[in-house]
Parts: C-alpha cells; sequence; structure tokens
C-alpha cells in the first residue's frame, strides 16, 4: 500500500514538473519572438512556425477554396479522464475535430508541446467567437498508454481549456488498442524497449495534426512546417461555411 502510494506521488510530481516544462517553453518562445518583432537576430530557426505570434504570409479568405476529402478518420476504443471506455468517434461528437497524437512526458518544442500550445491559441483566439467553438472539437490522444493513464491525462490538461471550448484529453487502455488506431490514421512513432524486453516509452515520432469534417472525413493534416493557429482556424471556418 505503502509502495502504491509512492508511485502515485511519483507520478503526480513527474507529470506536474512535464507541464511546467511545456509552459515554460510556451511562456520562453513567446517571450523570445515579442522581441524578434523588432530584431529579426533575436528569432531562432529552430522554432517551429506554430511559435509565431504571425504566420508570416497572407491566407485566402475562409470558403475562397477547398479543402479535399483525403480518406475516411480512423475510429477505436479510447478512454477519457473518468476511465470510461468510448469509441474516438463518439468523442468527435459530430463536430469538426482537430485531432493530435501527444504525450505528457515530451520535451521536444517542436513535438507534443507545439500542438499543445497551437490548440491553446485557437481556443484563446476563438473565445469570442462562440459558434465556431460550439462547432469545434480538440481531442489529444495519448502516444503512450502505459504511462499516461485517464487520471495523468487529466492533470495534464486540466489547466489547458479552461474557455467554453470542447478539448478533450484521452488515452487508451493498452498499446494493443492504440496500435491500430495510430495504423489508420498513418501516424507513426518509435518506441523504447530495456534490454530485457520490456517497453521503456516513447522515443521520437512525427507530429501531424488531423482536421476532420463532421462526416468522419480527414479534410487535412498539418505537420510541424504548417501547424499554425492562424491557418488552422482559416481551414476550420471554411469547413463551417461549406456546411451552410
Amino acid at each position: 500500500m505503502i509502495k502504491l502510494r509512492l508511485t502515485k506521488v511519483n507520478l503526480f510530481f513527474n507529470n506536474y514538473i512535464m507541464k511546467k516544462i511545456i509552459l515554460f517553453i510556451y511562456i520562453f518562445t513567446s517571450v523570445t519572438l515579442i522581441y524578434a518583432d523588432n530584431d529579426n537576430q533575436f528569432l531562432s530557426d529552430e522554432l517551429a512556425p506554430g511559435w509565431k505570434k504571425e504566420l508570416g504570409y497572407k491566407l485566402p479568405e475562409p470558403g475562397s477554396y477547398k479543402l479535399y476529402n483525403i480518406r475516411k478518420a480512423g475510429n477505436g476504443q479510447v478512454v477519457d479522464k473518468k476511465g470510461n471506455s468510448i469509441d474516438l468517434y463518439s468523442a468527435m461528437n459530430n463536430k469538426i475535430t482537430l485531432l493530435s497524437f501527444i504525450y505528457s512526458n515530451c520535451s521536444d518544442k517542436n513535438g507534443c508541446p507545439l500542438a499543445t500550445a497551437v490548440f491553446y491559441k485557437i481556443q484563446e483566439k476563438l473565445k469570442k467567437e462562440k459558434y465556431l467553438l460550439k462547432n469545434l472539437k480538440m481531442i489529444s490522444l495519448s502516444f503512450d498508454p502505459e504511462y499516461d493513464t485517464p487520471s495523468i491525462m487529466s492533470l495534464y490538461g486540466k489547466d489547458l481549456s479552461y474557455i467554453d471550448a470542447d478539448w478533450r484529453f484521452l488515452t487508451t487502455s493498452s498499446l494493443n488498442y492504440l496500435t491500430p488506431i495510430l495504423q489508420s490514421y498513418d501516424q507513426p512513432v518509435i518506441r523504447k524497449y530495456k534490454k530485457d524486453g520490456s517497453y521503456d516509452g516513447v522515443q521520437s515520432h512525427i507530429l501531424r495534426v488531423y482536421l476532420i469534417d463532421d462526416k468522419k472525413l480527414i479534410r487535412n493534416i498539418y505537420n510541424v512546417d504548417f501547424l499554425h493557429p492562424d491557418l488552422l482556424i482559416n481551414d476550420i471556418k471554411t469547413l463551417l461555411l461549406g456546411n451552410e
């Protein structure tokens, strides 16, 4: 019993530290880019566009372009913060959905912290546009169910979604349930294993965020070079205009 309590305390502490690291990266890059607006020498080429305040080019008017049907979005069994098993389609709730795969102890600033920061910025930018928020779902689904339990994912997202945004932090009950979901989205991930063959967490992954319409069709896939809140919001508005 004592060992179990210590394990829970350690998990809570480790996740708390990782959240602080993510918030530090977010604040540091934001402050850096404020100064970068006045002096480009402060702008690091290592920072992904999503960290920048401005996109750097003018976007077309929402609805003036078409987003093609790439393929059907994948489904599968996921677990919510209360430990309830639901299918991914149900979590989308027939809304336009932004889906990202993350893991809570990722420390790559252009990886999971970037995807999380972009989602955070989207809800900030849309906080006065209630119609858009009402029709938008954001889902952060864990790469690492062995570590990211429902309680860990709940803690990870606790202070991130505070507006009326529908943002859920989900996991799966095991890698057996997660693997077919990742395969259906063509989402690569490399895992670590100890010398004895036991699982040792996520080593690396390719950052991808999926824009899924209310008919469960993937309409765009964003990599690190195109993951910027302004671009995603423009595409969301385009899909909504197409539904009117």
